[in-house]
């Protein structure tokens, strides 16, 4: 069981980073979430707030005084905030330096001056761009990310990895395909579901359709984090987390129209292999060394999407 004095989870009112803090919470441990909400929602924690082991800071990690304050007395850092949007940088090409980088910066900088010596971080598949090898293992080179996204959360991982070196922490840094699941905020499921809610006879691909990719369940992803860092000891431990199989953007909105209850829906379809820039068409991850610690996903992608499906259509 992973028992640690207290804890802090930065973004833990987001859509993983809640599921993550519902997990340690159970598990008897003392956390403090550290959020700025500027994605994430207060009644996806509002159910610990009562609970005398449960604390929140509303801060931003840009305000380098306020994570300091954040990071005293903690044993254990889940580093979950970041701006998600990849689509985004293509428009705005600033975001995911100032809400991936420059806010990593300031909570490693906060760490050390706190000696808090241990991080694990929510990383992306897109640091790999368009991988030759699927599935993707963990060692594949050279990391090319398409993007800016994918820049910026290979640039955390370095800066990460140095800090551990350099400053004698722990990291833990997790790749992971598409984690889908209740709480879902925006993704392809999500874009469905609201593009049929506004016209249920027509529904929009981005792309050619054929895009083939991993989906996860996001409690499956939760129980991955917590599994492979209590089985995994060394300065650096980088596991990619995903299903073992992949799922198509047709096929996900067939099971969206099935979940809603839609017949007759015209499929059109932007065309392109790609569903916007810096989008990455194929996409598995290879997860042997996962599996290596004595955990495997029990989800496929098509009933992780399917479930999304129905949970967000429930309000969940």
């Amino acid at each position: 069981m992973l028992l640690e004095k207290k804890i802090l989870v930065t973004g833990g009112t987001g859509f993983i980073g809640s599921h993550l803090v519902d997990c340690l919470m159970k598990k008897g441990n003392r956390v403090l979430v550290f959020d700025n909400l500027s994605s994430g929602k207060m009644e996806f924690i509002e159910h610990h707030l009562e609970n005398p082991d449960f604390s929140f800071i509303k801060g931003d990690l840009l305000d380098a005084e306020a994570i300091e304050t954040a990071c005293k007395d903690i044993d254990m850092v889940y580093h979950v905030a970041a701006n998600p949007d990849v689509k985004l940088g293509a428009s705005d090409t600033k975001v995911h330096l100032d809400q991936n980088i420059l806010a990593t910066y300031n909570l490693l900088e906060a760490m050390r001056k706190g000696n808090a010596k241990k991080i694990a971080f929510t990383s992306t598949s897109t640091v790999y761009g368009e991988a030759s090898i699927m599935p993707t293992p963990e060692d594949y080179g050279p990391l090319i990310p398409i993007s800016l996204y994918g820049a910026s959360k290979l640039a955390c991982e370095a800066l990460i990895t140095s800090y551990s070196h350099t400053f004698d922490m722990q990291a833990w840094i997790f790749r992971f395909a598409n984690i889908v699941g209740p709480r879902s905020t925006h993704g392809i499921t999500v874009d469905f579901i609201n593009k049929l809610k506004q016209n249920p006879h027509r529904l929009e691909i981005l792309g050619d359709g054929k895009q083939e990719k991993s989906y996860l369940h996001v409690s499956e992803c939760v129980n991955s984090i917590l599994f492979a860092i209590e089985k995994s000891k060394g300065e650096v431990n980088i596991f990619n987390i995903g299903s073992e199989d992949t799922t198509s953007a047709t096929e996900i909105g067939k099971i969206v129209v099935e979940e809603m209850g839609l017949s007759d829906v015209e499929f059109t379809y932007t065309g392109g292999s790609r569903g916007w820039k810096g989008d990455v068409p194929r996409m598995r991850l290879g997860i042997e060394k996962l599996k290596a610690t004595g955990w495997k996903p029990e989800y496929t992608s098509e009933r992780s999407v399917r479930e999304t499906a129905r949970a967000v259509l429930d309000g969940n």
